[in-house]
């Protein structure tokens, strides 16, 4: 069974500066002048909905394919021309070693939260270490393909006061609602004008210093700064480039983001450095970490395991962590 294993999967080596083909998408890099070069990841969640994963690692850290959660939003930014990341933390936050963070292509700066301010507080926590001018926030358990360029250039020339990515949805059927000029009148459960179309909102966003300045110290940046923002009068925005995007929030939704980074990485399976697959096993939409192993004989399909994990074959739709937990979808 050798040939089938060397048909259905690769094994790659990768620095931490390189990365699959076709799993960044292109980017405007002409940086508008008036966006701090410093980006904002959102790592401070519990991903509870995760667990028993996230009791292992906290969701930004989660691999998928050949690398963290963060590591590929990170590989994002620094495309787009960023300089910086700051990350926030408050669950696990000791799983955030410095070995992890010296391999992203960016510099970053950890800000511990030891109460959880949510995603406004967060970054009002963060805005010395931000810098001035426009903030790009982009939320830690989101993995987006988008022009970030284009997005920041859109909120450059459009004047809004913030301007969030979105993936465009038919009829009424998404989480925000536009007009015709691309501002935001239907916001979870409010409306504030006639809708012309509709998208799902995916956790990247623009954010302009006068909308920085009333960041509260605890809260969300939707009902505790969007909402009331709108009412008062502000202008938010929301530019539906989006093509394809994961909302890693469940199991099932973090194994299926591994399955769609092998499909962008046109990969049959993903057998990482040191990682080793017995003789009589064929592997089918299979991600397997550094230095893990499966043995026994027969079909390993739909399965991540993580760095360090064992599993038996046969497998099928599951979840093996570094720790053993074997989670079965």
């Amino acid at each position: 069974m050798r040939t089938a294993l060397a048909r259905h999967a690769q094994k790659v080596d990768f620095s931490a500066k390189e990365r699959l083909p076709g799993l960044v998408p292109e980017q405007a890099l002409v940086m508008p002048s008036r966006v701090a070069r410093t980006a904002m990841v959102l790592c401070a969640g519990l991903g509870t909905r995760l667990r028993p994963l996230t009791l292992e690692l906290p969701k930004p850290l989660l691999p998928v394919g050949d690398r963290s959660l963060v590591h590929h939003i990170a590989d994002r930014l620094a495309a787009a021309g960023m300089t910086g990341l700051v990350l926030n933390t408050h669950y696990r936050p000791e799983a955030f070693a410095r070995a992890e963070l010296e391999t992203l292509p960016l510099p970053a700066v950890l800000l511990h939260e030891p109460e959880i301010l949510g995603t406004a507080g967060g970054v009002a926590n963060a805005k010395a270490a931000l810098g001035p001018g426009s903030v790009l926030v982009w939320n830690g358990d989101i993995l987006a393909d988008l022009d970030l360029g284009e997005l920041l250039r859109a909120h450059g020339e459009s004047g809004a006061d913030a301007t969030l990515a979105a993936c465009p949805r038919p009829g009424n059927t998404g989480t925000i609602g536009l007009d015709d000029r691309g501002r935001i009148v239907r916001l979870r459960a409010e409306r504030y004008g006639t809708e012309a179309s509709s998208a799902d909102f995916v956790g990247v966003q623009v954010i302009s210093p006068a909308l920085l300045r009333r960041l509260p110290a605890r809260g969300c940046l939707v009902g505790d700064l969007y909402q009331p923002a709108i009412r008062a009068g502000a202008v938010v925005c929301a530019l539906p480039l989006v093509s394809a995007w994961s909302d890693i929030g469940t199991a099932a939704s973090y194994l299926e983001a591994n399955l769609s980074w092998l499909r962008a990485a046109k990969l049959g399976s993903y057998v990482a450095p040191g990682a080793s697959v017995a003789a009589e096993i064929e592997l089918r939409e299979a991600v397997l970490g550094a230095g893990a192993s499966i043995s026994g004989q027969g079909l390993v399909r739909r399965v991540v395991l993580w760095p360090g994990a064992r599993a038996q074959a046969p497998l099928e739709s599951a979840i093996v962590t570094t720790a053993g937990i074997t989670l079965k979808l």
